[in-house]
């Protein structure tokens, strides 16, 4: 009878230490995405455009946010002799928030002259040390999550988080269609530092969870675990070329709508609300579904969502601008939220535990190179393009991208996904 009541009572103990930190995880969440909306997509285009950029530094700086996840690579092998992974986390946390936030200084510190390239170094640094972070972070958090609880729980917690952004992205397009470029990009920037500073106090909080380690001691074997995998590797290697094709024209959105359509930024931040309550609303749907079907079977799913939602594009050819892209974006949700949280728990659900942080750098720097090269080159292409028909850089590129990736999807991607 004793046993019996110290086993419930230790039970109601570990469930209520892990309510606790699950909380913990999430309320970090909110902060984090306040400053992530308000310093990306739409808002991160405009300040580049305030600050003199071009089409394809553009590029650059909406692609490099991904190359650098090839870096994840030297950090699973090297975060195997930590000795806590909490405190790590908060000091590459720390470090990549002030230097992101410090991209808002730039035009108090430098020439004007100098403003893009002072930019690309601040946002660069940043990112490397995001790389780290974020690492440490997916190591992380798949052990604080329980795996019975996996799907629901980041359903949920994408959900909250992202009524939040959407939130923060109608504010900061109100605030920069109020007020002048330099006075609206200001009152954003005083939001990020208040925010971000919350933020590295909150992930103080966070639990340091005990890090089942690898088997392997030396870095080349570690290595090779992943890339021995043929089934993770062949649908790695997949979806990083879908992701390709698909930043070649998503990431740009922002551009098109300001410099082509000129559109204001309230309207572009409406598109994006619509997108990302679209997003919010498939999560749970997406989330029910993996309960019955594979990570990798709903990731073929989403595909030609994703695909439809670029080609639709192409109606801007015969229908009214405004709706024609608040259909795109509506969709576009919809196959992004599922691909995003299907892929993330395709890296922490169907990967052995001990070798799970070698399994998500690989997976994030093959799909992380492949991002890089899609936004570069995108942005590259609308510079060689810029004097060709208007229809061409408004939907065109859209279209043809769009085309290649349904071939994609139905020449490999049926084969490569389906359940072992």
């Amino acid at each position: 009878m004793r046993e019996s009541l110290k086993l419930k009572f230790y039970t109601r103990r570990k469930t209520s230490l892990q309510r606790r930190n699950l909380a913990i995880a999430t309320w970090e969440g909110f902060p984090a995405v306040i400053f992530q909306t308000l310093l990306g997509g739409q808002f991160l285009t405009g300040y580049l455009l305030y600050l003199g950029a071009t089409s394809g530094q553009l590029g650059f700086v909406l692609a490099i946010t991904t190359f650098v996840n090839i870096a994840q690579i030297a950090v699973a092998f090297l975060i195997q002799r930590l000795t806590s992974r909490k405190w790590a986390l908060v000091l590459f946390i720390a470090i990549h928030r002030i230097l992101w936030a410090f991209t808002g200084l730039v035009p108090f510190l430098f020439p004007k002259s100098y403003w893009v390239s002072a930019f690309i170094v601040f946002y660069v640094t940043a990112c490397l040390f995001n790389t780290v972070g974020g690492m440490l972070w997916n190591s992380l958090i798949s052990d604080i999550v329980p795996a019975r609880v996996r799907g629901r729980y980041f359903g949920i917690r994408n959900t909250l988080l992202n009524a939040v952004g959407t939130l923060t992205m109608f504010t900061g397009g109100m605030i920069l269609d109020r007020f002048p470029e330099s006075q609206g990009f200001l009152y954003l920037y005083i939001i990020v530092w208040v925010c971000i500073i919350a933020n590295i106090i909150m992930f103080m909080f966070y639990p340091d969870v005990t890090f089942e380690r690898s088997v392997e001691s030396k870095f080349l074997p570690m290595l090779r675990k992943p890339l021995q995998d043929k089934s993770f590797i062949k649908a790695t290697l997949f979806l990083a070329g879908f992701l390709f094709l698909q930043n070649l024209v998503v990431p740009l959105y922002s551009y098109v709508m300001l410099e082509l359509l000129k559109i204001n930024y309230q309207t572009i931040s409406l598109l994006n609300v619509s997108q990302t309550l679209m997003m919010m609303s498939s999560f749970y749907i997406w989330g029910n579904l993996n309960a019955r079907y594979s990570n990798k079977r709903l990731l073929y799913w989403t595909l030609p969502i994703i695909a439809v939602s670029i080609m639709s594009w192409g109606m801007l050819s015969v229908l009214p601008q405004l709706p024609v892209l608040f259909a795109a974006h509506m969709l576009f949700g919809v196959g992004v939220g599922g691909f995003n949280q299907l892929a993330f728990n395709f890296m922490i659900g169907d990967t052995p535990k001990s070798e799970r942080p070698m399994y998500m750098a690989m997976y994030s720097a093959i799909t992380g190179v492949a991002a890089f090269f899609g936004p570069l080159l995108g942005g590259k292409v609308y510079e060689w393009i810029a004097n060709w028909p208007r229809w061409i850089q408004v939907f065109g590129m859209q279209l043809g991208v769009a085309a290649a990736m349904i071939v994609l999807a139905l020449v490999l991607g049926r084969r490569i996904l389906r359940d072992a």
